[in-house]
């Protein structure tokens, strides 16, 4: 069976239209998703959730330690020692919080 060429433009006009639809379509549930996404995510920071007890009387830090304490740092630039100690606690498996860095000085060959 021969297809004229205006009937050939129609069909492929139509078949463009669909998936042009179906993307416009894809794009609107999308922005909605991130749109109720986001809304869930305000009112979830807007609710406090509450303080345990244990956590409000935590003991001072003491000097030394990552907060709140005095690092001494000998040719080191302070983001290198904030990596370090970074790396030091992710490979230890110990809290930044629990670890006690009282200096930090780089080694030089």
């Amino acid at each position: 069976m021969q297809m004229s060429i205006s009937s050939a433009l129609l069909y492929s006009l139509l078949g463009m239209s669909i998936v042009f639809f179906a993307l416009v379509l894809l794009m609107l549930i999308i922005k909605l998703l991130t749109a109720l996404g986001d809304l869930s995510e305000k009112r979830k920071a807007a609710a406090p959730a509450p303080v345990p007890a244990a956590a409000a009387a935590a003991p001072a830090k003491s000097a030394g330690s990552c907060f709140g304490g005095e690092v001494k740092l000998y040719d080191t630039e302070p983001a290198t020692a904030a990596m370090l100690m970074a790396i030091v606690a992710d490979t230890s498996g110990i809290p930044l919080s629990e670890l006690n860095f009282i200096s930090i000085k780089e080694v030089k060959e």
